[in-house]
């Protein structure tokens, strides 16, 4: 199964507008925003635990990255709730479940095997860092080699200059919309530009987004 498959095209995804598809797991669901291969695959997916559900043990052969959305994720170790940000490294393992439901944004197979540390940060205690304009803030998740993962909080009547994304970019909007010159888009927005892409971002009502650069 190839779903937006070509990294060297421009990809944005209204994640309101597409329906959940029902996962091999009962209760289970997901939206499918780009995946090559079939039940193991390398994929970006929004993912919706129904209260009570659970998912078969399986491993992590090329890691496994996910910011809960809503409710609380759970596995044998540990509880996540919404805004806690997890990277489970390539050859780690798990059984995760839900006790009264929740989505999440998860990323499959997209580590390169020298990426071996297992994060864990609980966004909404974290300290936050001003960006490099007047209006943003950025809280970095995780670093390595040229990837680099960050929520960006943009305050109303933040601009940014125009810049190229060297390794390109990757933005889930949390909150808010967030806008360049080509448009505007809302939360639930999906967004990867590819190597070299270029625009000049802004938010005039403010947003939360999640942000990823470099690994394109």
């Amino acid at each position: 199964m190839d779903i937006n498959a070509n990294r060297n095209l421009q990809v944005v995804i209204n994640t309101s507008a597409i329906d959940w598809v029902d996962s091999p797991q009962t209760g289970v669901s997901r939206k499918m925003l780009e995946r090559v291969g079939d039940e193991v695959a390398m994929a970006t997916s929004l993912v919706k635990y129904a209260p009570g559900s659970a998912f078969s043990r399986h491993e992590h052969a090329l890691g496994e990255e996910f910011l809960v959305l809503e409710g609380t994720f759970s596995d044998e170790h540990g509880d996540y709730p919404a805004g806690t940000y997890v990277r489970n490294p390539p050859g780690s393992s798990h059984r995760p479940f839900s006790k009264d439901g929740c989505t999440i944004f998860v990323k499959l197979r997209q580590f390169t095997l020298q990426d071996c540390q297992r994060v864990v940060i609980h966004t909404k205690q974290s300290a936050w860092r001003p960006g490099l304009v007047a209006g943003l803030s950025v809280l970095p998740l995780h670093s390595f080699e040229h990837e680099n993962v960050a929520l960006a909080r943009w305050a109303p009547g933040t601009f940014f200059s125009s810049h190229r994304h060297w390794g390109g970019e990757e933005i889930l909007v949390l909150e808010g919309t967030f806008a360049d010159e080509h448009g505007a888009y809302p939360a639930g927005t999906w967004m990867r530009s590819p190597h070299l892409s270029q625009h000049k971002p802004f938010s005039e009502e403010g947003c939360l987004i999640y942000v990823k650069v470099g690994h394109l």
